[in-house]
C-alpha cells in the first residue's frame, strides 16, 4: 500500500513546506501529496485559499501578487515553495499527488509542469494530478492524455466509480469518511487504483489494507509505516 504523506510530514513540520516533504521521505513515505494554486503564471504550493492559517500573511491568494506571496514566513522560516521547489525535494522513485485547488489557463499550468519536470530526477509517470473539480481533469486529459488523473470526491458517488472511469482517470481518490468495501470492490474491477484520505488512526489503516486499498494520504507516514510495512 502506498503511503503518500499529506502536504509531507505534516503533524510535524509545516504542513506544504520543503521541510515537510522532506521528512516525509526520511520516514520513508511512498510520496507526498501537495495542493497547488496558479498564481502570476506559475504554481505555488499551499492548501488555503486564505494566509492567515498556514503563513504570517493576510487576505486570499488569489488576489495577493507573487512577490508579497514569496515573502511571506510559511512556518519555521520556511518559504511557500514553487512547484519545482516541491518536486525537487523528492527522490526518482517518489510518487507525488499534486492537487489543484485554483487554475486560470490550464495550457500554461500544464507547461510549468512540464518545466518543473525538466529540473528535476523524477519521471512524469510517477506525477498523479488530483483535483475536486473534475471539469479541469476532463480539459487536462484532452490536451495531456498520457499524464495520470486523480479523481477526487467527498461523497459516495450514486454511480459508483462511474464518474472517474468517465474522466479516464488512472485513481479515485475518495474520503475515509464515506469509502466502504464495495467502493473498493467496484474501483479495482473498473481497473482504477483507490486512494483514500486522510488516514491517521491505525485501525483504520489496518482496515483499508484489509480492504485491498492502493494507498493513504497520511500526516503521519513514520506512523503508517510501522503499522503497514
Amino acid at each position: 500500500m502506498w503511503i503518500l504523506a499529506h502536504r509531507g510530514a505534516s503533524k510535524q513540520a509545516p504542513e506544504n513546506t520543503r521541510k515537510a516533504f522532506r521528512l516525509a521521505m526520511e520516514q520513508q513515505a511512498t510520496g507526498i501529496e501537495f495542493d497547488t494554486y496558479q498564481v502570476e503564471n506559475e504554481i505555488i504550493v499551499i492548501h488555503d485559499r486564505r494566509l492567515e492559517r498556514t503563513t504570517n500573511g493576510h487576505g486570499q491568494i488569489n488576489n495577493s501578487s507573487l512577490e508579497y506571496l514569496r515573502s511571506l514566513d510559511a512556518g519555521e522560516g520556511e518559504q511557500i515553495p514553487f512547484l519545482t521547489d516541491a518536486l525537487g525535494c523528492l527522490p526518482a522513485d517518489a510518487m507525488c499527488n499534486i492537487e489543484i485547488k485554483s487554475l486560470y489557463d490550464i495550457p500554461r499550468w500544464l507547461q510549468c509542469l512540464d518545466a518543473s519536470l525538466q529540473h528535476i530526477a523524477m519521471p512524469r509517470d510517477n506525477i498523479i494530478v488530483s483535483s475536486f473539480n473534475h471539469r479541469w481533469l476532463k480539459r487536462i486529459h484532452q490536451l495531456e492524455p498520457d499524464l495520470k488523473l486523480g479523481a477526487l470526491t467527498s461523497s459516495y458517488p450514486e454511480e459508483g466509480v462511474e464518474f472517474a472511469r468517465k474522466l479516464n482517470a488512472y485513481s479515485v481518490h475518495v474520503s475515509l469518511d464515506v469509502v466502504d468495501e464495495e467502493l473498493v470492490r467496484m474501483a479495482k474491477a473498473e481497473g482504477l487504483q483507490i486512494l483514500v484520505f486522510t488516514v491517521d488512526d491505525p485501525l483504520d489503516m489496518q482496515m483499508l489494507r484489509d480492504w485491498g486499498v492502493d494507498g493513504i494520504f497520511t500526516n503521519v507516514p513514520d506512523e503508517a509505516r510501522r503499522v503497514l510495512l
